[in-house]
This record gives C-alpha cells, structure tokens and sequence, in this order.
C-alpha cells in the first residue's frame, strides 16, 4: 500500500519513511501542501501522515481540499499537542492525530488501525473502481487503461469491451453478449464488428497478440479475461 508523508522537515520525513517501509508499504514524500496535492492526484495513495504547520499550504488547508474529492484516511502530525489544535484538525476532516516527538511503535499503530478500518468498511477507493489482472489495470474513475505501470490508450468502444470483461474476469461472454453489452442494441451479424475491436485491444494491451496472456479465446463460446494472481 501507498503512504503519502508530509512534512517540511525532512527529518521527519526520512525517519517515518524508514518505520514504515520496514513494515512494507511503500512511501511518497512531500514537503507541503500543495506538493501533498499533486501526490494526490497523479498516484495511488492509501493513507496520509499530514503535518500541520508547512509552508505554501498547511496541512489543515490540504486535508480539507483532499476531503473533497477522496476518501482517503489522514493521520495528522504535528509539534503541537493543545487540544484546540487536535479538534481543528479532526473537523477539517483528519481521521486521527500524533504529536511530535512520537512513538514510532503508536506511529505504526495507528496506521495499521486506520488502513484496516479503511480496507474493513470498503471505502477504499481501489476496491471500487480499479480492476486489475497480473500487469494489467483498469481505472474506471479516470477511464485509464495501464499494463505493466504503462498507460494505454483505448477507443470509446475498446474501452467499453474490456471494462465488461475485466469486471468480470474468468467468465466467457459470447460475440452476442459483448455487442448487445457494449452497442445496447440486439447483436445482428455482429461477429466481424466484435472481433475487429478484440484484436484492436489485444495489439494494445497484448505482449504477444498472437499468443494473449489476457484476452482469451474460447473456441466456439467467446471472450474472456483471464484471472490472474
């Protein structure tokens, strides 16, 4: 999982950094706001350790610009321990809330709890709109297509096939099912227009279009996408 650290002293940084990643998540560092922001919006992220006092953007104007497009937990951090301070910041949206210096073992305490808690009530984002089989992933949020960390650029209606087929991975749809899925009309002669479209996306997302690790022949049957671990 992704753990966004922010915080302008890159101290701090490094140390969380080192806690966490020998728990084996995977950390982004940022050192304010606005670079907390943009983490946010170009990566994956799981959750947010957020320290309050930052120069070009605090962590309480982060978080509450964060809390209007995600769901994301925020942890904040801060030198600080008054009470005021641990209210403002759980009213702008932070699910929880460490002083310095701290405890790196109740650090990783509460990341755990708030990453399970997270993952428990299925408010993670990447259960509810990102597909994905071996290198291959779908963001129906962004409508992004990736394969091995490298996006792919897919037609309206490549799209559409594949969403169909990678939600609902192992399972064969025949020509007609897809075309009367995707084109929301009755399949007529609909095997050409099919097929055309599954060999467009296998040369996109295919190392090997004649030998697919993902889009699946069945003879005499259909299509599918292959489930893979």
């Amino acid at each position: 999982m992704n753990i966004l650290v922010v915080d302008d002293d890159r101290e701090i940084v490094e140390a969380i950094s080192i806690y966490l990643e020998n728990e084996g998540y995977n950390i982004i560092k940022a050192y304010d706001g606005l670079e907390a922001l943009k983490a946010v919006e170009d990566q994956e992220i799981h959750l947010i350790i957020m320290d309050i006092m930052m120069p070009k953007m605090d962590g309480i104007k982060a978080t509450t610009r964060i809390r209007e497009k995600k769901n994301i937990p925020v942890i904040m951090l801060s030198a600080k321990g008054e009470d005021t301070d641990k209210i403002i910041g759980l009213n702008m949206g932070a699910d929880d809330y460490i002083t310095k210096p701290f405890n790196p073992l109740e650090l990783i305490a509460r990341v755990k709890s708030q990453l399970r808690r997270y993952t428990d009530l299925g408010s993670m984002d990447i259960k509810e709109h990102i597909f994905t089989t071996g290198g291959l992933k779908l963001n129906d949020e962004t409508k992004e297509i990736f394969v091995d960390g490298e996006i792919v650029h897919l037609t309206p209606v490549q799209y559409k096939i594949l969403k169909l087929l990678i939600t609902n991975q192992g399972r064969v749809f025949s020509i007609d099912q897809i075309y009367e899925r995707v084109w929301e009309e009755e399949a007529y002669n609909a095997d050409n227009t099919v097929a055309v479209h599954i060999r467009k996306i296998r040369e996109k997302i295919e190392f090997d279009p004649k030998e697919p690790k993902y889009l699946k022949v069945v003879w005499g049957i259909g299509y599918k996408i292959e489930k893979i671990d």
